[in-house]
């Protein structure tokens, strides 16, 4: 970053902002005392069935995350600036642990942020111009994806049992649907004829307003449909469609369970499973009983309908258990992620694990790739992070995304003469509801 743009941007914002003030009913029951399946469970998978490029695509993942976490707070931001000490109360949601300081983090990407020095010795950080025309960008495409995002949610309250889901809850879904940044403010006013914002004893709700026959259709039955070339929607009922599975070159067939050898493709549980007649995940379930094969592949169905709303088809695992009432899925949701091993990948790298729906991917790359995902990959490129995986065989807390975040010093910093601070980090604000604090997952993703 060199000095003269600096100069263009972080220092006219910090001499402009002059005297202005700092703007700155279910039908079984669950029960809460039980947890996940603990991680131990994920852990002991043969290293045979992890798939190294979904392993690398998580990697990626957790760089953009972190990144979007530090470009979203600086966005609510007046001017998009803030001090530099005030960033450091994203540490939690960042994942840093001491020594590692988000000042290491902002100044290892010197394209995205802006650090400077004012005359008091404060120091400052900013989004770079390229990284303020991203921003612009990005506002653009959230509100041309507002429609498609507006109809996924509605699809979701359509599965509920309930008709209606919480917005707290719907929040861990935004960056992932491409929800805009105002959803709890603005974006859940706009489509009346869809859902409606309610308030109860607990809190507010996402409530279905109508219900669309033409949206009750799977994104499965959308593809078996295309590809027969009926155009036809029958109401929800059952189905009999199988599960797209991909496996890699080097898997092994056998996976070990409670003891006994299971056989993934052959005669045995998967051919059956692929059998089984089951539920539409826009049907009634009352009546499935817990546990039984219908019970279970309609859970399937229902993470797979979820998991296509998904921008980049994949998820944080405790993301899905936050719903597991009001989708009628099992108590042990995990189990049966590792369970259907070739419809999804569980990736255990980091403190939280990810889900992906693999028919979705071609080694570490996403098939369809809509405009927001495009938009990502031209953020993550000003990084500098090139996905050249190390350790693949490490699960630890730690990863590479980390050591190329946190490794190094590139520090690049300007002494700026600045007027009138005075009062500037009085209210500072910074918070970011789209993600959940790692400290709330421990129960379910302890590694």
């Amino acid at each position: 970053m060199h000095a003269a743009c600096s100069r263009n941007c972080l220092s006219e914002l910090l001499r402009c902002r002059g005297q202005r003030p700092w703007q700155c009913q279910c039908p079984y029951q669950l029960s809460p005392a039980r947890g996940m399946t603990r991680g131990r469970s994920v852990k002991e998978r043969s290293k045979k069935k992890r798939v190294h490029a979904l392993e690398a695509a998580t990697e990626r993942w957790k760089v953009l995350s972190k990144v979007l976490t530090v470009v979203d707070a600086l966005k609510k931001e007046e001017e998009h600036v803030t001090p530099l000490k005030r960033l450091e109360i994203l540490r939690p949601q960042l994942g840093l642990v001491k020594p590692h300081k988000v000042s290491h983090f902002v100044r290892r990407s010197p394209n995205l942020f802006e650090v400077c020095r004012d005359s008091r010795g404060v120091m400052w950080a900013g989004l770079s111009p390229k990284a303020e025309a991203l921003v612009e960008e990005e506002a653009r495409l959230l509100e041309e994806h507002s429609a498609t995002a507006a109809q996924y949610v509605t699809r979701m309250l359509m599965m509920s049992v309930d008709r209606r889901l919480a917005i707290d809850k719907i929040a861990h879904f935004r960056r992932d649907m491409g929800l805009p940044h105002d959803f709890r403010a603005r974006w859940v006013h706009m489509f009346p004829e869809q859902f409606r914002l309610v308030r109860l004893e607990d809190g507010e709700y996402l409530e279905l307003a109508s219900w669309n026959p033409n949206w009750a259709v799977t994104e499965l039955e959308k593809k078996a449909a295309a590809s027969a070339g009926d155009a036809n929607v029958s109401p929800p009922g059952e189905l009999s469609l199988p599960f797209p599975m991909k496996f890699p070159p080097n898997f092994t067939s056998y996976y070990r369970f409670q003891g006994k050898a299971h056989h993934y493709v052959k005669t045995g549980n998967t051919e059956q499973f692929q059998k089984v007649t089951y539920l539409s995940p826009y049907a009634e379930a009352k009546g499935l009983t817990p546990g039984s094969p219908e019970f279970d592949k309609r859970a399937v169905a229902v993470m797979h309908e979820i998991l296509s709303f998904m921008l980049e088809k994949r998820l944080v695992t405790d993301h899905l258990t936050h719903f597991r009432r009001e989708f009628v899925m099992p108590q042990k949701l995990m189990r049966l992620l590792l369970k259907h091993y070739g419809i999804f990948y569980v990736s255990e790298r980091g403190k939280r694990f990810s889900v992906f729906l693999t028919e979705a991917y071609d080694g570490t790359e996403l098939i369809e790739k809509c405009p927001l995902v495009l938009w990502r990959e031209k953020l993550l490129q000003l990084t500098g992070y090139r996905g050249k995986m190390k350790n693949l065989g490490k699960f630890d807390a730690s990863s590479d995304s980390d050591d190329y975040l946190l490794g190094g010093d590139d520090d690049v910093v300007l002494d700026i003469e600045s007027e009138n601070t005075d009062g500037i980090l009085d209210g500072c604000s910074i918070s970011d509801d789209s993600e959940m604090d790692l400290g709330d997952t421990d129960e379910f993703c302890r590694v």
